[in-house]
């Protein structure tokens, strides 16, 4: 049995039910679990690994409820820059149909990298691209190897252009295809126990790439095997007018008439989500991925977020695809996502702490997890912390925990995911970024030039 002891942390933000937020406190943890957590007097005083917190505050590592990693290999396109969500995509669905394993590979070791320097410790990832040899197990490996926790949503599309789809016909999958390897996947990988560092979705992109078929189809597959349902819901005013055209509904109302309501499914944006149906979402449990800098980046508009917070609507927060962000540091995210809720209902709308709760215990539930998003006994030993004596936290000292939201903390001094040190005194342990950084910039290179050879 492995033992990890983090102590004299100056300010312990436990994000638990009774939002205790201790001093000169620690956490003592077993196998990745938490066994005790409280003053150092009632710890034990030695471990297997001892982190010393002394001049941070710390939190339970943030969730991000939705990406689409393979993205940071084409930001800041110039087509794509200041286009709308429908004329984006039609601009990078030529650039994307050229990914490799390889490319996916290497987008995901820097993406999730990038999201851990912001205290992100649980990522989901909603990859619906799968050109050539591409497969989901590309990314799961890349993120096994890192040693962050990992929720793997198999996206598809099969509806191109030629059946009144948004997508090129050159970038869809048959449904035959879709639903075989998404079962294949499941079974390979998904892991449904308490602490999973793996856990499997089923993710159809979006009402205008997929069929009604295929939407009912994910459901009952998902439902067969006890995994969760995500896909894109409302984004933008053209997402509502596709659905009124093709359906004759609004994107609520045909995601409930696909079976996509309940407390196994979440749906990305909802920013024109109209209020009955976030009220149905807040009866049955259906939760939300708030993703505010994707959609000012996009102009899609300003969600209601207080409005679902008061109904009960289960709401985490996401990045985003880093070509529609650019970036994917959810703090950041936990910022924004209070900002604009001030900006549309006034200076009380969001506090600071409630923006947390969104980025650590609201995603969590979010992605249908009770052990990970608080720090208490028996939950995940996920932490991360950064330093209050560092330029970024000056003059914030009446509270270091608000300065996370108010200012901008920069990247985490330390990262612990499953009681495993990942970043040490702001190292990252075990990689080779310059490498990484070089592999990066070689796939992204061949991706661009593979779409120019093509068009």
């Amino acid at each position: 049995m492995s033992s990890t002891l983090l102590q004299n942390c100056d300010t312990l933000v436990t994000m638990n039910p009774a939002d205790e937020e201790l001093r000169n406190a620690g956490i003592f943890a077993e196998d990745g679990v938490i066994a005790a957590i409280g003053p150092m007097s009632e710890l034990p005083d030695t471990a297997d690994t001892v982190v010393d917190l002394r001049r941070h505050v710390v939190l339970p590592g943030l969730v991000n409820c939705h990406h689409h990693l393979y993205q940071n290999l084409t930001r800041v396109i110039p087509a794509a820059q200041d286009a709308p969500l429908f004329g984006w995509l039609r601009s990078l669905y030529p650039i994307w149909a050229g990914l490799t394993p390889a490319a996916m590979q290497v987008s995901t070791e820097l993406g999730l990298i990038e999201l851990l320097q912001s205290g992100c410790t649980t990522s989901s990832d909603h990859q619906y691209l799968f050109p050539g040899d591409c497969r989901l197990d590309d990314q799961i490996e890349a993120a096994i190897g890192l040693g962050v926790r990992f929720h793997a949503m198999r996206g598809s599309m099969s509806i191109g252009e030629s059946l009144g789809g948004l997508p090129p016909d050159a970038v869809v999958e048959s449904e035959i295809e879709i639903l075989a390897d998404s079962q294949r996947v499941i079974e390979r990988w998904h892991d449904p126990n308490p602490h999973a560092m793996l856990r499997i979705g089923l993710a159809p992109c979006s009402p205008f790439s997929v069929s009604t078929d295929l939407m009912r189809e994910s459901a009952a597959l998902a439902r067969a095997y006890g995994v969760r349902l995500h896909t894109h819901l409302a984004e933008n005013i053209e997402d509502i007018n596709y659905c009124r055209e093709t359906f004759g509904m609004t994107p609520g109302e045909y995601a409930e008439s696909c079976g996509w309501i309940g407390d196994d499914v979440w749906h990305a944006h909802c920013v024109h989500l109209d209020a009955a149906t976030s009220e149905r979402f807040a009866q049955s449990g259906t939760g939300i991925a708030h993703c505010p800098c994707s959609n000012m980046r996009l102009g899609s508009g300003i969600a209601p977020v207080r409005r679902w917070m008061n109904q009960g609507v289960p709401v985490g927060l996401g990045v985003d695809g880093s070509a529609s962000n650019d970036a994917a540091t959810l703090i950041t995210e936990a910022r924004q996502a209070m900002l604009l809720q001030r900006v549309s209902h006034g200076a009380e709308a969001c506090s600071a702490r409630e923006a947390l709760t969104l980025a650590t215990r609201g995603g969590a539930a979010v992605l249908g997890r009770d052990d990970i998003g608080c720090l208490d006994v028996g939950k995940a030993c996920d932490v991360v912390a950064w330093r209050t004596d560092s330029l970024a936290f000056a003059g914030f000292a009446a509270d270091p925990v608000a300065a996370l939201v108010f200012g901008h903390p920069g990247s985490v001094n330390h990262a612990i995911v499953a009681g495993k040190p990942l970043i040490c005194d702001g190292e990252l342990l075990g990689v080779d970024i310059a490498e990484l950084r070089e592999r990066h910039a070689h796939e992204a290179r061949e991706l661009i030039n593979r779409s120019s050879a093509s068009i």
